[in-house]
């Protein structure tokens, strides 16, 4: 088992920036895809960025591509989201998510999850 604690969210301008980081626990020396999700009020949980299970590739949703960046630091067991240029429709809950099995990009191929970090952006 993976424990997951996300840190770093918070309420920022349009067009800001803000770096979540998600730092793991348990039986970390496992190989997981890692990534990151988001849910906003009535919608379902999306896709946001992930590391493949062997860490080799990222794949980022296209409503973030170019503007957030996937990035992990293995001695620390954290991976991180830089997320600039901030847009209003950034605004939801980030989870942070592990996968055993998958490298997938839906939240169902994900076992693992994150209490989640509020991000909030105002326009």
């Amino acid at each position: 088992q993976v424990q997951l604690v996300e840190s770093g969210g918070g309420l920022v301008q349009a067009g800001g920036s803000l770096r979540l980081s998600c730092t793991a626990s348990g039986r970390t020396d496992s190989n997981y895809a890692m990534g990151w999700f988001r849910q906003a009020p009535g919608k379902e949980r999306e896709f946001v960025a992930r590391f493949s299970r062997n860490g080799g590739s990222t794949s980022y949703a296209d409503s973030v591509k170019s503007r957030f960046t996937i990035s992990r630091d293995n001695a620390k067991n954290t991976v991180y989201l830089q997320m600039n240029s901030l847009k209003p429709e950034d605004t939801a809950v980030y989870y942070c998510a592990a996968s055993s099995y998958s490298s997938g990009l839906f939240a169902t191929q994900y076992n693992y999850w994150g209490q989640g970090t509020q991000v909030t952006v105002s326009s």
